[in-house]
């Protein structure tokens, strides 16, 4: 007799899996500082290291995408366990540039294979109001393991304990969601066409999800660009950075704990368009604010990016559901390639910025102010050309909405 589907059992190893992915986020932005001085790198080299884990993720997603329904979830989050635990313990032994890439590469494919195997199930597993209900609760916990994540580095740098130990802690939701999905069946897909990589490739060639594709690589550099860096970035602000990050991200997950019911009130559209408002907002008010006022401000930042990618998993999922697998596999790999591509740039912008504040004669907490705020000025550049086209995609969907309805 085949086993029934444990839904919630499946939804939980998926969450769990996410917080793996969000613990070698935030413990790597928390341990940078430490990095660069162990091992005499710079800005440029951190952000090439970081560009790894960007890079591993959407090869992994995009290939996990392809083969989700001919081998299965299951499978892929089998491969996902093996590149994190590999991955998690080459870190911790590297102690070179070079380990570091390798070693940070391979927990990105892990984490893309996270992404190519979850969202497809909850997709699947889930209908209609429930199925953007769940998604953006499985989503709240990417920032919600950044908020663990961010408090553990922020807790453990304090009390002098080495980069390796909090590498460590990595292992811990690694090993629970291996436990989780272990003998577990996994649903099937929801629509035919979905099912067949021909059907997938029709879907995605269509103008609306070649569109997001666009939206997807700001949407990603608008979140991930200032939080990956904001050790880096903030440090001279008048606010402690890794307490910013978890202000940042806890604000995030409880915005996507209510995700199901700001989309059924506003539209998915309506919210992906706030949201980039309020991203900009927030990104510009961090290039004119210092001290406790930080806080307030990360805030404002936070309710801006919450809802941006698991809002643009669930659109693809929602309006493009031929696409499949695929198409949300495609969808979240563009942006990581986005951000393997912008991660070492970003670090040139603050190395660039920090040698131009040194020629204005800036030294000390004035030059890494300096060096913070106007790296965040050009970031902000990111989701303010989203205002333009979220605006663009509210119009056409109100206007293809219309066209249904008659």
């Amino acid at each position: 007799m085949e086993k029934s589907i444990d839904d919630k059992r499946l939804f939980y190893g998926s969450c769990f899996a996410l917080i793996t992915t969000a613990l070698s986020f935030s413990i790597r932005a928390g341990i940078l500082p430490q990095l660069g001085d162990e091992l005499s790198l710079s800005a440029e080299q951190l952000g090439y290291i970081n560009s790894m884990w960007f890079f591993g993720f959407p090869i992994s997603m995009i290939v996990g995408g392809l083969i989700y329904h001919s081998v299965g979830g299951k499978i892929i989050m089998q491969f996902a366990f093996f590149a994190h635990a590999v991955g998690i313990i080459m870190t911790i032994y590297a102690g070179s540039y070079m380990g570091l890439m390798i070693s940070t590469f391979l927990i990105g494919l892990g984490n893309g294979c996270t992404e190519a195997a979850c969202n497809p199930m909850i997709a699947d597993a889930y209908e209609g109001n429930k199925m953007s209900k769940m998604m953006n609760r499985f989503h709240m916990w990417f920032p919600g393991g950044i908020v663990i994540g961010a408090l553990v580095s922020y807790f453990m740098t304090g009390q002098n304990m080495s980069w390796q130990a909090q590498i460590w802690v990595i292992l811990i939701p690694t090993v629970i969601y291996a436990i989780l999905f272990w003998g577990e069946p996994w649903p099937k897909a929801k629509v035919a066409e979905a099912g067949t990589i021909s059907g997938n490739f029709k879907a995605m060639l269509s103008p609306l999800f070649i569109f997001m594709m666009v939206c997807m690589w700001f949407t990603a550099q608008s979140e991930f660009g200032p939080t990956q860096w904001v050790e880096l970035i903030l440090k001279s602000s008048g606010a402690a950075p890794m307490l910013v990050l978890a202000l940042i991200t806890g604000t995030m997950a409880v915005a996507r704990y209510f995700g199901g019911e700001m989309v059924h009130q506003f539209s998915t559209t309506g919210v992906l368009l706030g949201s980039a408002i309020l991203a900009t907002l927030g990104l510009f008010l961090f290039t004119q604010i210092t001290g406790p006022a930080v806080y307030a401000v990360a805030i404002v930042f936070a309710l801006g990016v919450a809802y941006f990618w698991p809002n643009m998993i669930g659109f693809v999922a929602d309006y493009i559901p031929k696409s499949g697998a695929l198409g949300m596999s495609i969808i979240g790999g563009i942006g990581m390639l986005s951000s393997y591509f912008m991660q070492p740039i970003i670090g040139g912008w603050i190395d660039s910025n920090r040698t131009a504040g040194e020629a204005n004669g800036l030294s000390g907490d004035q030059l890494e102010l300096f060096t913070g705020q106007e790296t965040l000025g050009t970031i902000m550049f990111f989701p303010a050309i989203l205002i333009v086209l979220f605006g663009i995609l509210y119009v056409w969907m109100r206007g293809r909405n219309a066209a249904v309805s008659h």
